[in-house]
């Protein structure tokens, strides 16, 4: 079986909303991200700190992405 490339990284989002323990108080969104080929789990309490692990991931996948494999900037 192939390995997939670098460039593919699946992953799987769950976002569940948490109601405030008090009056007045909003209610919170949360965020994981879990790979599947390896079960990590990252948490994110807001959506900016989702964004920004995203945003890791991708750094790292580019730092190991050979040029060769590169997809042209559009």
């Amino acid at each position: 079986m192939l390995e997939k490339p670098l460039t593919y990284r699946p992953f799987l989002l769950t976002l569940w909303q948490e109601h405030s323990r008090g009056p007045g108080e909003p209610a919170v969104w949360r965020f994981r991200l879990e790979d599947p080929r390896n079960g990590q789990r990252r948490g994110s309490a807001d959506l900016e700190a989702l964004v920004a692990a995203l945003k890791e991931e991708m750094a790292g996948t580019e730092a190991a992405e050979p040029e060769s494999q590169k997809s042209p900037v559009c």
